[in-house]
Order: structure tokens, then sequence, then C-alpha cells
């Protein structure tokens, strides 16, 4: 059932002291999973008022904004990403006065909020889809998603060759109220997640609707889930081939990236403009190049977009510089800010990704990875937990696992649970101080190793990694160079080694970034004065030459 407040807040965070427009372009966001951050009441599974506990931490942390995942009514098919009401707040993870609250209390500390909007699919336990089933073929109800009778003699297979992301077909037949096999439903994600018609009026207004209910509560934007899926390709064709969770992000499909999707990003953007504060909208969009990343960020669509061709770069100095490029030469001409971003709840987590010899250099190339990404013009979305170097928990047991793909064949790789481990705060015995109490539950194990990664254990300490994190984006806060902008001046370096300047608003002054990806040390001329280096310790000049890090970055003061 749908919750209400008596009096929907329209409270918005206020801005800053010589705050400029456009937080957005120059904001870092902290992407918040929240049945893995806090536990506020011992259950084992993050909440709001955990949230809300935490947020000083946030603050103290140098975050501009919070993103929240899914915490809305859902049966947790897919971690709270198959929504059953977009107005209410799960009871598992509070009211929906935590949630007016939470907001409040962000504001009060000079934090913006955005939430997560699923306007692809929603849970098979919606009412509109138990309706439709119900009523049978011919409700109008079924026209606000994808029914169609199936192929074959007696419609026994799918209406076209479309694949499940999560593995299998993309089509779940049905039953009829009289028993008999029915018409199939289109579900791009799993069978307990059926696909929106969004060529129905009703499923337009509905979302309206909706953006509206969280703006007036105070939200201050939202990431768009899947925002390149809404719209399907005119009589939903065959692909005429399989294997296309491999074609993801490389070329457009029938299902995915359909021009008629900016449509509805321009209705949505007249919404967000109405409202003070600057509010803002978010997309998740994978698409085949850059340029039609861009085609999202135009001026009357939304405001930011991620950067997924940046996130699977890898370690490489070459395809790490073609991906900074790629994406700020597609965002110039649109106006848009770039964004970075290195994790989140659904890839592996950098630390790991980038371990190919051991834990240690995972470590390394993950604190350099992150002054790059600190160093770039734009926006810079954090995943919780990066900011302690937590690697990706790869020895889960099967039985713990609730990723849908992991029990479905030929999806993803089901192993997303191992970046939902619940943080580490305090202590030496799980869970850490996710719970309040010590010993309690987590719903995912956390590793005995993490008691050293833990929040209490990191502070204070100059060579750790959270002290790292705290010390970047409080330089990136202050320096005039570092924040919003549309371009690097890329250096002459040694190969292997990427080095750009950022230069400040009045041209008298900067910031070099110097990025050592050969995995040894690499002399080269002193470009400036030493800031912050993502090794233990600052390189020491030597004249007129400095020992650059092995997988280390360097910011310089020029």
């Amino acid at each position: 059932m749908t919750q209400y407040l008596a009096e929907p807040g329209t409270h918005t965070r206020p801005p800053g002291p010589g705050e400029r427009p456009g937080w957005w372009r120059e904001a870092v966001i902290y992407q918040v999973y929240p049945r893995s951050f806090a536990d506020s009441d011992g259950d084992g599974i993050g909440d709001l008022q955990g949230i809300r506990s935490r947020l000083p931490y946030l603050k103290e942390l140098g975050v501009d904004a919070v993103w929240l995942s899914p915490f809305y009514v859902s049966p947790q098919t897919d971690g709270g990403y198959d929504v059953a009401d977009y107005r209410a707040v799960d009871p598992m993870f509070g009211t929906l006065l935590d949630a007016d609250e939470l907001i409040r209390d962000a504001h009060v500390l000079g934090l913006r909020v955005i939430v997560d909007v699923v306007p692809n699919h929603c849970s098979n336990q919606h009412d509109w889809f138990r309706r439709a089933l119900r009523e049978g073929p011919g409700s109008p109800l079924r026209d606000r998603f994808h029914f169609r009778p199936g192929r074959g003699p007696a419609g026994e297979t799918p209406p076209n060759d479309w694949e499940s992301i999560f593995g299998g077909p993309a089509w779940t037949r049905t039953e009829n109220p009289d028993g008999t096999p029915g018409e199939w439903y289109l579900h791009l994600f799993a069978p307990e997640q059926p696909d929106f018609n969004w060529e129905n009026p009703a499923v337009r207004d509905e979302f309206r609707s909706v953006l509206r209910y969280w703006l007036d509560m105070g939200v201050d934007g939202f990431r768009i889930d899947v925002a390149h899926g809404l719209v399907k390709a005119a009589g939903l064709p065959d692909t005429g081939r399989t294997g296309q969770l491999r074609l993801l992000g490389t070329q457009t499909l029938p299902f995915f990236d359909q021009d008629g999707v900016h449509e509805i990003y321009r209705s949505w953007r007249e919404i967000l403009d109405e409202y003070p504060g600057e509010r803002i909208g978010v997309a998740e969009a994978w698409t085949p190049s850059a340029e039609r990343t861009a085609q999202y960020v135009r001026a009357d669509e939304l405001h930011q977009a991620f950067n997924f061709h940046y996130l699977g770069a890898g370690w490489d100095a070459g395809a790490l510089r073609r991906a900074i490029d790629e994406c700020l030469d597609a965002m110039r001409p649109v106006g848009a800010p770039s964004t970075w971003v290195l994790s989140n709840h659904d890839v592996v987590r950098h630390a790991t990704r980038f371990a190919v010899d051991s834990p240690e250099q995972g470590l390394r190339r993950a604190r350099a990875a992150t002054l790059l990404m600190l160093a770039l013009p734009g926006s810079a979305y954090l995943y919780q937990g990066e900011e302690l170097g937590l690697p990706e928990v790869t020895e889960l047991p099967d039985e713990v696992r609730q990723d849908p793909s992991f029990f479905r064949d030929n999806g993803q790789d089901g192993l997303r649970d191992g970046c939902r481990v619940p943080v580490p705060w305090s202590g030496t015995e799980a869970p850490y101080g996710f719970g309040p109490v010590a010993g309690g539950p987590s719903w995912l194990p956390q590793p005995g190793s993490w008691r050293h990664l833990s929040v209490e254990a990191q502070s204070g300490d100059p060579g750790s990694t959270l002290e790292l994190y705290r010390s970047a984006l409080a330089l990136r806060r202050e320096h005039p160079a570092l924040g919003a902008g549309d371009g690097v001046e890329w250096l002459e370096a040694p190969e292997g080694v990427l080095a750009f300047r950022r230069t400040t608003p009045d041209g008298r002054g900067g910031l070099i970034c110097t990025v050592n990806l050969t995995g040894e040390p690499v002399r080269w001329a002193v470009p400036g004065r030493p800031l912050l280096s993502s090794s233990s310790g600052e390189p020491v000049p030597e004249g007129d030459v400095a020992e650059l890090p092995a997988d280390g970055t360097v910011w310089w003061a020029v």
C-alpha cells in the first residue's frame, strides 16, 4: 500500500556560500546501496535510518550528493530493481517518514539526495501487472506492458528472439484465467520484471506523477535505471542472432537505445525545471558510443549520463586516454559535463579488476585510478566502500547469493553480490559496526580481513585509502583548476605515462596530473610542486627530476 505524509515536504537543499549554478557539473556523488550501507535495527539489512546516521561521515568524506539505490516496496527479486509501488518505502528499509527525515538531514548538512527511478520495468507484484494477468487477454491493463501471442501452431514459442540480460529468453508465457496456456510477456531482465510499454499514455502519465511525488518530497534528482531501454523498435523485430548480451554497449539493438526515448526525457526535463534548486536527471544508458550517450544530455534533456566507456577502459594508458578524449569530445558540443566512475553495484570493484598479479597491485592501481578520475573535468561518482579500498568478495557461498542472474544460464556472470557485501565501520568482529550489535547478522557475510579495512581502522592513518580519499576530495573542492570543465591539455610523457594539465579560470595557475601505468618507477622532469600522491608518500624531487611511483598518480601544483 502506498504510504503518504500528511503534508508532503517541499524542502530543498540550500545553496552553499558562493556556490555556482550548475552544481552537477563538478559534483562528487556517492552511491549508497541501502541494503549494505548501515543497519540501524540489527536485522542484518541496511535501512534508511542507518543511512541517516552515517550522513555526517559522508559530509566529512567531502562528497556533494548521495545517490540512493531503490528502497521502494519490492519483493527484492533483483535487489529492489523490481518495484511493486513507486510511492512507498519497503518496510525492510523503514517508512516514508524515514525517507523524509533523511532528505531533511542531508540538506541541513549541505548534501543533495538523488534517488533511483526504475521506468523500464516493474515487479510482477505491481498492481497493474497483477490485474493484467487476472483479467486475461483483451484487458486494457495488458497494453501497459508487452503482451503478445506466441509463434508456432499453438503459440508455443516466444514472439521474437530477444534474450534476457539475465539469461534465457526475454519472454515468459502466461496462463489464462481458465488454466489454458496464454500470451507471452516481455521482460528484458528477470521474469519477475515485466517491461512497461512506453507507447501507452497511461505509463507516461504515471511516471510523470511519480517524479513529481518525490520532487515534492525534496529529492534533488533521479538516477534513471536502464534509461536506454524504455522504447522498443516498432513491431518488436527479431535481432537475428544469439549472444545478444555480448553486443550491449557495442551496437544498437531493437530493445535498447531507440531514438524514441529522447521525447520522454524532454518531457521529464520540463518537470525538473519547474522545481527550484536545480533538480537533475542522470541517465544509466548503455550505448554503442560516447556520441550516442551525449544525445541523452542535450540541453533540453537530462543533465548527466554515466560514462561506461571509461569504466571499461582497463589499466592501459592508450585505452584510458582514448576513453577520456572520446567522452570530452562528445559532451563538449552538447554543453554537458562528463562523468567518471570506476565502480558501482553491478560491476566488480576496481581494486579487484585491476589486480592482475596480486591484491596489493590492485589496491595500488585503484588508488591511482581514483586520483586520475578526480583530476578530470566534470562530475565523479563513488561507490560505497571504495574509499576503504574494499576488494570484491569472490568466495561467497552459493547458498547466500541473491543475484538473480546467478540462478539463470547464459546471462550476466551472476556474481554481483560480491560488490554488495555490507560496509565495515568499526570493531574487530563481524558485522564490523554495520549493525548495532557485535556478532550480529548481515545479509551477506563479510570477510575476516575486513577488520583492517573499516572506517575506524583507517581513520587517522595518513597512508590509508580512506585518508587518501578525504585529502583528494578536499583538494578537489579547494583547488580552482579542478572540478568543472570540458577539456584537458595533454603533455608529452614517457611511454605508459599519462600527463595532463588543468588550468585555473584566470589562466594564472593550474594543476598537472601524472599517472604512471607501467608498473615500474619512471624518472621524469619535475613539473611543479607535489600536492598529493596515490602512493604512501609524495615523490621527492631530485633537482629537476622526480621518480614517478609505479602504478601511481601524482598531482602537482604549477
